[in-house]
């Protein structure tokens, strides 16, 4: 499984799983996570306060995402691999859901970027791949 955000190093994150995948015949599946702050809602359990514009923001995210995600699933299909995306919002935090998802989709490797499109760019590794490392059920590759 490889996260991605659109970020350059989610990019390459990204090349190093298909490239992974093919080597050894495996399945890839693509993740793509939208942060969500409980304060502002719960949509999973249909509480929804969120401001009109808070609304079309998530809804713009997750196109965005579908975007990205679906462009590395069609790489992968076109090379011959069996791929399939996934985009969410996280109920927890972006760590827990792609630990969460890695767990739940029985992943033998999790591919992650250095950093993505989150602040500090001066951090060799940011915060969601350090948390990854940390507490993912599986091995981890992290790409530079």
């Amino acid at each position: 499984m490889v996260a991605v955000d659109g970020s350059e190093n989610s990019k390459r994150a990204a090349k190093v799983a298909l490239d992974t995948a093919k080597r050894v015949h495996s399945e890839l599946v693509v993740l793509n996570i939208i942060p969500v702050s409980p304060i502002l809602g719960f949509p999973s359990i249909g509480i929804n306060p969120y401001p009109a514009g808070l609304q079309t923001y998530y809804q713009d995210a997750e196109k965005e995402g579908e975007k990205i995600v679906d462009g590395i699933v069609a790489e992968a299909k076109q090379a011959g691999l069996s791929a399939k995306g996934l985009v969410e919002r996280s109920q927890t935090s972006t760590v827990g859901s792609i630990v969460d998802t890695a767990s739940s989709e029985k992943v033998d490797l999790l591919v992650v970027g250095t950093r993505g499109l989150g602040g500090f760019k001066r951090m060799l590794l940011g915060s969601v791949s350090s948390g990854v490392i940390s507490h993912a059920h599986c091995n981890v590759l992290v790409v530079r």
